[in-house]
């Protein structure tokens, strides 16, 4: 399989092994995207939907990729302890309401689904196992909002019960989705929303950045010589 690595921040992208000395190969609306290996292309497209939606539609059609593996750092609703490498399972929006109109909250029109599937994530977990790496699955809630702690991320984790909660991976999932390829996200816990130290963690998550970064490119490697 041809796959496409996609990052929100280049922080993240650089937490692959020799990632900061590459030059891009191609910008593409403003998205520099760089040849990570064979069958490997990398960007990091930006932070929240739109610019998440935008790179994914670039890898999808201009670049003809295969699957797009989703990674980056996110906050955890639960205590697993920080660097802790998350499967997506699946993927939802939390900031998507037109229950006004009658909806289930979290329906994403025009695909008429809440709930957004991910390409085997137990394989994903073998793989990783295979290469030395622990990890777990769960629902990431994808979403325009830093969370962090109070009545909000309170809602959020009730009525969508995720694990984790970000600001791209939904976005790339519903895009994968219309284009039919194949969506996976490995996420790394870099803090803890109902923390009263999750500031300070997320501003120093180098032990997130280097758990992911080792991970990543085995990871990657194995998904590209998995059958299509």
């Amino acid at each position: 399989m041809k796959i496409g690595l996609q990052f929100a921040m280049p922080v993240e992208l650089h937490a692959l092994p020799g990632a900061r000395e590459l030059e891009p190969f191609e910008t593409v609306s403003g998205v520099p995207f760089f040849e990570i290996g064979p069958d490997l292309i990398a960007c990091a497209g930006g932070i929240s939907k739109v610019n998440a939606a935008m790179a994914a539609e670039i890898l999808c059609l201009k670049y003809g990729v295969d699957l797009i593996l989703n990674a980056g750092v996110a906050g955890c609703c639960t205590d697993l302890p920080l660097g802790t490498l998350v499967v997506a399972s699946d993927l939802v929006q939390h900031d998507v309401d037109t229950t006004a109109v009658g909806d289930p909250i979290g329906l994403v029109s025009t695909v008429n689904q809440v709930s957004f599937p991910v390409w085997e994530p137990e394989r994903c977990v073998e793989l990783l196992r295979q290469q030395g790496f622990d990890a777990v699955t769960g629902r990431i809630a994808t979403g325009d909002w830093f969370a962090s702690r109070g009545q909000r991320a309170d809602w959020v984790a009730q009525t969508f019960q995720p694990l984790l909660v970000e600001m791209e991976g939904c976005a790339i999932a519903q895009v994968c989705q219309r284009n039919q390829v194949r969506f996976a996200a490995l996420k790394s816990v870099s803090d803890h929303l109902f923390s009263e130290q999750q500031a300070e963690e997320y501003f120093d998550f180098s032990q997130a950045l280097e758990n992911l970064g080792q991970a990543l490119l085995p990871l990657a490697q194995a998904l590209a010589k998995e059958p299509l």
